[in-house]
């Protein structure tokens, strides 16, 4: 892709003294832009900016918009996500705009020194964006549950057990150790770095959805206000699941392929997701008998 770019501020010097008066004296506008350039990830999320500044997401997107107006950030949608991406020139030079951010008396010498007369010009960018790497799985791919893929089940007959119970079986399997308490706000029920996938160990973020939920599952019956998928994908995992006994709608499919568009492309890494539902679910529970005893 071939983008045409005009420089809009005259020079380097002009670039760094217009970054240092644009955060000014705001320290919540010093911390989002000292967020968004922190790092190698070129994207940053308002949710990641939150969570590392500590301020609210009204507040970073306060503050990110006023830094993408004038040009010291760029903000975009990723996955219906606000994002900010951060510019290299900016990245490069990050430490002599706080510099000058730091003390008035050091942005007026810099701004009084002469500056070339600049240019404008017209310049040709070639960006090459690789594709997000996704992949869909089902349960027979995973290799900590190989004896499934013996197990076959007529669709429909199957007896729910307590989520409680499931996933207590389901942490068996995986041999994982951990203690894992339900509460309501958590972003999973299960994270833990056991699930093998093509032979290697990678983190997996899964949520259960128990008998108590009915009927076929739908995102908005996924959390109080139908965001329970947003919220797994602010754990940092390579695989991501939805279980649920009964059928598990392809909306919620196709959300969890969203998000991990979005994370594959941020992160650059590939994102695998899948649901479990109830004849897949069963399956595992004759599968594995003695993980799944009460």
């Amino acid at each position: 892709m071939v983008l045409p770019v005009a420089d809009v501020r005259s020079n380097a010097r002009g670039q760094i003294a217009h970054a240092a008066e644009v955060l000014g004296r705001s320290k919540a506008r010093v911390a989002v832009f000292t967020a968004v350039y922190r790092g190698k990830r070129k994207i940053k999320s308002v949710d990641d900016i939150a969570a590392s500044t500590g301020l609210s997401r009204i507040r970073v997107l306060q503050e990110g918009l006023k830094l993408a107006s004038n040009d010291v950030v760029e903000q975009l949608r990723v996955a219906g996500w606000t994002a900010y991406r951060k510019y290299p020139f900016y990245a490069a030079n990050k430490a002599k705009v706080l510099r000058l951010v730091r003390s008035q008396q050091a942005l007026t010498q810099f701004r009084s020194k002469p500056e070339p007369t600049a240019t404008p010009q017209l310049v040709k960018i070639k960006l090459r964006v690789a594709p997000p790497k996704t992949r869909l799985l089902t349960v027979d791919d995973i290799d900590n549950f190989t004896k499934v893929r013996e197990v076959q089940v007529l669709v429909g007959t199957y007896t729910r057990i307590p989520e409680k119970v499931f996933k207590r079986g389901i942490v068996r399997i995986l041999r994982e150790t951990g203690h894992f308490q339900d509460w309501g706000g958590e972003s999973n029920d299960l994270y833990t770095t056991r699930v093998h996938l093509e032979g290697r160990r990678v983190a997996a973020a899964f949520a259960f959805k128990g008998p108590g939920t009915t009927g076929i599952l739908t995102p908005g019956k996924m959390g109080k206000h139908g965001n329970q998928i947003q919220r797994l994908f602010r754990i940092p995992a390579e695989v991501y699941i939805v279980q649920h006994w009964g059928q598990i709608s392809e909306d919620v499919t196709e959300q969890l392929h969203t998000f991990a568009v979005a994370r594959s492309a941020t992160g650059g890494e590939r994102i695998c997701y899948g649901v479990i539902d109830g004849d897949d679910s069963t399956r595992l529970v004759l599968a594995y008998p003695d993980a799944f005893k009460k």
